[in-house]
């Protein structure tokens, strides 16, 4: 079993910068995937990023490619996720969520067992 609490939302303009983190409680194995989601009201939740806890590989979306960069502290168990050049539209809830098996099919919602509680992020223009 797997506790995520995320942390580090809030308000900022556009253009800004904000970085998210999620601590990560419990046991954990080579084969776990960290994952990042966000979701809107009313919307599908939706893949932003995921890292692999052991190896480090990471995967994108394409709509933050570029802008956003996932990282892990396995020392202190903790994941982030550095959101830079923010737009309107990256306005969410973003969620932390942790596959235990690694998945193939990373960004899909199915392959996350445990989700943290969510963080909101609002970039005004």
């Amino acid at each position: 079993q797997v506790q995520l609490v995320e942390s580090g939302g809030g308000l900022v303009q556009a253009g800004g910068s904000l970085r998210l983190s999620c601590a990560v409680s419990g046991k954990t194995t080579s084969r776990y995937v960290m994952g990042w989601f966000r979701q809107a009201p009313g919307t599908e939740r939706e893949f932003v990023s995921c890292i692999g806890w052991s190896d480090g590989s990471t995967y994108y979306s394409d709509s933050v490619k570029g802008r956003f960069t996932i990282s892990k502290d396995n020392a202190k168990n903790m994941i982030y996720l550095q959101m830079n050049s923010l737009r309107p539209e990256d306005t969410f809830v973003y969620y932390c969520a942790a596959d235990p098996n690694s998945r193939y099919y990373y960004s899909s919602l199915s392959a996350y067992d445990y989700w943290g509680q969510g963080t909101q992020v609002t970039v005004s223009s």
